[in-house]
């Protein structure tokens, strides 16, 4: 492997270990653990202060610790047969082989705004990067033929610090892309690809960049290269820019310019699956090729709609990106006649029929666009239906085409290793490969109740040192306030009952609800004998101001001293951090205004390691909820009402959760609680799961789309 230029990119590493090289640059790694355990094995405090990125690590070391790794029999027992592992996943035969099509037959890009792959990697803001990150993991297990596009933000979304008044300052960290699992593609003539935006004037160019994600590639665009004017530069610098024009011209690259990309790459996708509306103009890219080759624009149209799938992750208004049709005429003017389409026609493809003046929807053009679409969850597809109805008048609200495929999270890079060894001795011994099979999970019934709650408490110790270490290195790098200190987590306690929130702060997920109560709160949490304590994180996008004000409240919350320091804000979440809490909390909060949360996933990441959830009837919990895997509290929807569900909060607490866990036989374990936690287990791991995700959409989406581009595929 080399930088694009033919050169290795760690010229000191002797043959007898060169595959730790194209082992780093492959995020295969990310979700196996004897692989980031080789990494641990060269180096244990190299790969800690890489925050476990071997590409990082292999940079820091130099020529006397590989020197000494080729000595260490040891190392290179588990060196051999890592790779040997690795070697065998990449480029085998698989399920979609065996249950679908061929995959040499054809390719299918999936396209995204972000993805949230591994922390080294800053391309995501929130749920719907991991999702995407998620499916292409599980098709590289799969062995889906699938090739992911979007963007390199050089600037990632944005790193998070807290003023003392609980002001949220968003910092900018550069990507030091010589030192993460990311590579430059290079282009014939042996310099870097560049490959021009065919919309637009003047002219805007892409430098492309690929993750490798085992067997899946996914190709990153950025505009940072100097054919560029400066603001043109600055298109891809930073993920879901707030300025309109900004954002449109963002998503002209995105969608546009990807398709362009993928034709220069000499890689042709016949299935197109759009991760929400931001990508959409790649349906227009592909009409254009169409009608330049000579097609009819209502044929091409056609023929790229039976090819599209188009997934919606979001019933929230302000999650549906509308532009000005004044603005939309300004950048497609030249690039429209293309589309053999008059300037009406072209804006009647996103004019939304209940809003026809408001601009052109990217939402409404990518259901039109798409001939098959689907919500992220049962209730979301019925919340769907009801919001675009109107596209479809002439039919019943149930009969509008828009079906719901649940989502699901990738097991092998949610469960922790530790739990992962505990399944290993009682389950099959290849549970992992069959995870998705409910009658497999069941044996996790067979595991002995005091095991399963040692493994539990050992994350839950994991958790509170990394905030604790957190809170030291704050102290060190920043000498905060005492007050802050207190914030951070540094008296939280691991035999307390521990409630975890972390997520995108935005207004309706309504992260404060717990807050509502002050002093019937202070009584749960300093209880005597059977207190609580909660643990918060997550960022606040940095122009939604109602959402930075929830975030000073929580803040300031944990600062309290009347709290008794049983509430922590942790900075700067990411997907590091989002692992030790999902792992470690004792109960997975979630408590959105219904119907908005759309599914929902990190409740599911907490439940597969036995966390159960604790939830509003709304997002997967509608389907996930089975009486004794969990709790529900509060209103079904309608009207807010957030002092009721706030009550209703205390009391499933009060009454229910907080008994449950301190019910402790002699031997000081809560046998209720962990029966709790197995049913949590069997839950979400065999339903709630990519693998189940992912198969949906091949089988219900991607194989009627393959067919009506004339692929072949098995009945």
């Amino acid at each position: 492997m080399s930088d694009g230029n033919g050169k290795r990119r760690f010229p000191g590493l002797p043959e007898r270990i060169a595959g730790l090289e194209e082992l780093a640059f492959n995020l295969w790694w990310s979700w196996h653990p004897e692989a980031r355990n080789l990494f641990k094995m060269l180096h244990r405090t190299a790969w800690k202060e890489s925050v476990h990125n071997p590409v990082l690590e292999l940079h820091e070391l130099g020529p006397a610790v590989f020197a000494q790794a080729v000595k260490d029999e040891r190392f290179l027992r588990h060196y051999d047969a890592v790779m040997s592992r690795f070697h065998g996943d990449i480029g085998s035969a698989g399920w979609f082989h065996n249950a679908v099509a061929e995959p040499d037959a054809f390719t299918i890009a999936f396209f995204s705004a972000e993805y949230g792959l591994q922390h080294s990697l800053p391309f995501y803001a929130g749920g719907l990067g991991f999702l995407a990150g998620d499916i292409l993991k599980e098709c590289s297990n799969l062995r889906v033929p699938l090739v992911g596009v979007g963007f390199m933000y050089p600037q990632g979304y944005l790193r998070q610090r807290m003023a003392a008044d609980g002001t949220q300052i968003s910092q900018s960290q550069p990507l030091e892309r010589e030192k993460a699992p990311i590579e430059r593609v290079g282009g014939a003539d042996g310099n870097p690809l560049l490959v021009r935006v065919p919309a637009g004037e003047p002219p805007i160019f892409v430098e492309v960049w690929r993750v490798q994600v085992g067997n899946v590639p996914l190709y990153l665009m950025d505009t940072d290269v100097e054919p560029n004017s400066m603001e043109d530069r600055g298109i891809s610098s930073h993920l879901y820019v707030g300025d309109p024009e900004g954002r449109l011209r963002q998503e002209m690259v995105l969608g546009i310019g990807g398709v362009e990309v993928l034709n220069a790459l000499d890689i042709h996708c016949s299935v197109l699956h759009l991760n929400e509306g931001h990508p959409a103009f790649a349906v227009l890219e592909r009409v254009r090729e169409m009608v330049k080759d000579g097609a009819a624009p209502a044929q091409a149209f056609e023929l790229v709609r039976q090819a599209t799938i188009f997934t919606t992750h979001t019933p929230v208004p302000a999650g549906h990106d509308v532009f000005d049709f004044a603005l939309m005429e300004k950048h497609f003017s030249s690039y429209r006649p293309d589309l053999g389409l008059s300037r009406e026609e072209f804006l009647a493809l996103g004019r939304n029929p209940e809003r026809p003046e408001q601009g052109f929807n990217m939402t409404a053009f990518a259901l039109r666009s798409a001939a098959h679409s689907n919500a992220v969850s049962k209730k979301h597809g019925e919340v769907t239906r009801r919001m675009w109805h109107s596209l479809w008048p002439d039919r019943r609200e149930e009969d509008v085409p828009i079906g719901h495929v649940t989502n699901g999270v990738h097991v092998p890079t949610w469960i922790d290793p530790k739990m992962e060894l505990l399944l290993n001795s009682h389950l099959w011994p290849n549970w992992l490969d069959d995870h998705d099979n409910p009658d497999t999970i069941r044996l996790v019934d067979d595991i002995p109740d005091r095991e399963l709650w040692d493994t539990h408490n050992w994350l839950k110790m994991k958790l509170i040192l990394n905030i604790m270490d957190r809170a030291r290195r704050q102290w060190l790098e920043e000498s905060p306030e005492p007050s802050c200190l207190l914030g951070a987590g540094l008296f939280l306690d691991p035999n307390v009952l521990t409630l975890g929130f972390a997520r995108r702060f935005t207004t309706y997920k309504r992260a404060a609800l717990i807050l509502s109560d002050p002093e019937r709160l202070k009584k749960l949490l300093n209880d005597r004998w059977k207190p609580v304590q909660v643990v918060f994180a997550g960022k606040a996008h940095p122009d939604d101001k109602p959402a930075q004000e929830i975030l000073r409240k929580v803040f300031l919350a944990a600062k309290d001293p009347a709290f008794g320091g049983r509430i922590a804000f942790v900075e700067d979440y990411n997907e590091q951090f989002a692992q030790y809490l999902t792992h470690g909390v004792d109960v997975w909060l979630n408590n959105p205004q219904p119907p908005l949360e759309a599914c929902g996933t990190s409740g599911m990441k907490a439940a597969i390691n036995g966390v159960p959830h604790l939830s509003v009837r709304d997002g997967w919990w509608v389907e996930g909820y089975r009486g004794g895997n969990g709790w529900v509290f509060g209103s079904d929807g309608g009207e807010r009402d957030d002092a009721a569900d706030a009550a209703s909060l205390y009391r499933t607490l009060e009454e229910e959760i907080v008994p449950l866990y301190y019910d402790t036989g002699s031997d000081g374990m809560p046998q209720g609680w962990v029966r709790v936690m197995k049913e949590a287990m069997k839950t979400a791991m065999p339903f709630f799961n990519a693998r189940r995700m992912v198969k949906e959409y091949a089988r219900r989406f991607y194989h009627p789309a393959m067919a009506a581009c004339g692929v072949h595929v098995r009945q």
